[in-house]
C-alpha cells in the first residue's frame, strides 16, 4: 500500500483539548511513521491536501450489536443464523461509512463475523467481539416464553438464541467462561441487573451472585481478557465493579458516590444514550411491548444527567450507542446528545482514546501518535468546536481511512 501524507489540516490526536494547526502527519505500511510540526520530506507518499479540514482518529463505539438486526428480538425466531448474517452485512458497513472504523459488539458477534471483517469478506469496522452475553435463568438475556422451561436451548437453531448464554452456579459459569475465550473471544459480557428490552425482568434486579461474578473476572483476568457488565442501577454497578468487572455499561441510574468507586477501582462507564432516544420515538410502532416502553421511559429521563454525575466524580466515561435493528441508523447522534452537557473535547476522547483503552489497545487504537494504527477520518470543519458536526457524517466526514487503506476520499491527492 502507498505511503500517505496529510497536511493543511487541524489535527486532533485523541488526548489534547484541541485540535491543532501546522501538524503534517505520514502513514506507511498502514501505521502512523510520523507526526511533525515541520514539513516531512517524504518524496514517495502521496499527499492528501486536508485544506482545512480536521485529521482525527478514527472512531470507536464500545457498545454494539451488529448481529441485532430487530428491535424486537422475538422476530429473530424464524431466521436462520446464514440470513441474520447476510442482513448484518449493510449494519457493519454502515458503521463505517459514519467514521467508526472500530467498534466493540457486547452480545451475540462471534470470532466468525469478526475474521471475516479482517479478512477482508465484509467492509466494516474493525470488531472486537464477546460472543453471547451470559444471563441468569430469568435474567436480562433469557428471553424464553413463561410457558418454556427447557434448558436443552439448540443456540445454533435461529437469530432468538444465538445472542445468549443461561448460566446458573460458579461451575457453569467458569466452564461457559473458559469455553468462550477458548473460541477467541476479546472479553465476556455478563447480564448484571434487569433492563429495558427483556420481557419479565425489572430493571432494579441484581444479577448473578457476588461468587459467580468473580469467577468470570478471574477466568478472563487469567487469559488476559476482561468482563464487560450490563447494568442499570447503582446497586448492580457496584455489585458488579467489586466483583472485578471492568466496564459498566449503560449505568443511567448512577449516583456520584458509586461513580467515586467506579473510578476508584479503576473501572469504566460506558453510556448509551442515543438508543434511549430513538427507540420511544420509533418502539411502540415497531412493536415494542407496553411494559419495555415503560421500563425506556424511565432510563430515558435518566439517562443524560448520568453524564454530570460521572464528571463530578473524575469516572473515565467511553462511548456506545447499543442500537437495536431499525434504530443502527442514528448511530452518530450520540454525539448531539452528549455535547448537551459535555465539552467535544471529553466526548471525543471517549469515542478514541479512552474506548482505546477500554479495548486494551492504548496506543495502537484511537490517537494520532507514531506507532499507532492508521484509522483515520477528516471532517469539514472543527469537531472541537461544534461536536454536532460529527452526528451528520454524511455531509462532513470527507475522507475514512482503516489500517492505511482508504474507505473514502473525496479530497483526491495533491
Amino acid at each position: 500500500m502507498p505511503a500517505t501524507l496529510f497536511r493543511n489540516g487541524l489535527v486532533f490526536d485523541g488526548t489534547s483539548d484541541e485540535a491543532l494547526p501546522g501538524l503534517e502527519v505520514l502513514v506507511v505500511d498502514g501505521r502512523i511513521e510520523a507526526v511533525s510540526d515541520r514539513p516531512i520530506a517524504a518524496r514517495s507518499a502521496e499527499v492528501i491536501d486536508l485544506r482545512g479540514g480536521t485529521l482525527l482518529p478514527g472512531l470507536i463505539d464500545a457498545h454494539v450489536h451488529v448481529f441485532a438486526i430487530n428491535l424486537v428480538a422475538s422476530r429473530n425466531e424464524t431466521i436462520p443464523l446464514t440470513l441474520m448474517t447476510a442482513m448484518a452485512v449493510p449494519r457493519i458497513r454502515a458503521m463505517l461509512d459514519r467514521g467508526f472504523t472500530t467498534v466493540r459488539d457486547v452480545g451475540g458477534a462471534d470470532v466468525g463475523i469478526r475474521d471475516a471483517v479482517a479478512q477482508g469478506f465484509i467492509q466494516g469496522p474493525r470488531l472486537y467481539v464477546g460472543g453471547p452475553a451470559l444471563s441468569e435463568t430469568g435474567g436480562h438475556a433469557d428471553h424464553r416464553r413463561r410457558t418454556d422451561s427447557r434448558y436443552d436451548i439448540d443456540y445454533n437453531a435461529n437469530a432468538f438464541v444465538f445472542f445468549s448464554r443461561i448460566v446458573d452456579g460458579p461451575e457453569d459459569m467458569r466452564r461457559t467462561v473458559r469455553n468462550e475465550l477458548r473460541k477467541g473471544a476479546d472479553h465476556i459480557k455478563v447480564m448484571a441487573s434487569g433492563g429495558v428490552g427483556s420481557p419479565s425482568d425489572p430493571l432494579e434486579g441484581v444479577q448473578f451472585s457476588r461468587e459467580e461474578l468473580e469467577i468470570c473476572a478471574r477466568e478472563a483476568a487469567a487469559r488476559g481478557k476482561y468482563v464487560v457488565a450490563h447494568t442499570y442501577t447503582t446497586e448492580a454497578i457496584r455489585h458488579a465493579v467489586s466483583a472485578g468487572i471492568r466496564t459498566v455499561e449503560h449505568a443511567n441510574f448512577i449516583d456520584e458516590a458509586t461513580a467515586r468507586y467506579v473510578t476508584e477501582k479503576g473501572a469504566y462507564v460506558v453510556p448509551t444514550l442515543v438508543c434511549y432516544e430513538v427507540t420511544a420515538q420509533h418502539g411502540e410502532r415497531l412493536g415494542l411491548s407496553r411494559f419495555v416502553m415503560e421500563k425506556l421511559d424511565l432510563v430515558n429521563r435518566a439517562g443524560i444527567a448520568l453524564l454530570d454525575t460521572c464528571e463530578r466524580a473524575g469516572a473515565r466515561m467511553g462511548f456506545g450507542t447499543d442500537l437495536m435493528g431499525e434504530m443502527e441508523y442514528a448511530q452518530s447522534q450520540e454525539f448531539a446528545i452528549r455535547g448537551r452537557v459535555q465539552k467535544p473535547a471529553d466526548i471525543l476522547r471517549s469515542a478514541t482514546s479512552v474506548n482505546a483503552e477500554i479495548l486494551q489497545e492504548k496506543g495502537r487504537l484511537g490517537e494520532i501518535r507514531e506507532g499507532a494504527l492508521a484509522d483515520l477520518i477528516v471532517c469539514e470543519g472543527n469537531p472541537l468546536k461544534n461536536i454536532t458536526l460529527l452526528a451528520a457524517p454524511e455531509r462532513n466526514l470527507r475522507l475514512i481511512m482503516q489500517g492505511g487503506r482508504l474507505h473514502r476520499n473525496e479530497f483526491g491527492r495533491a
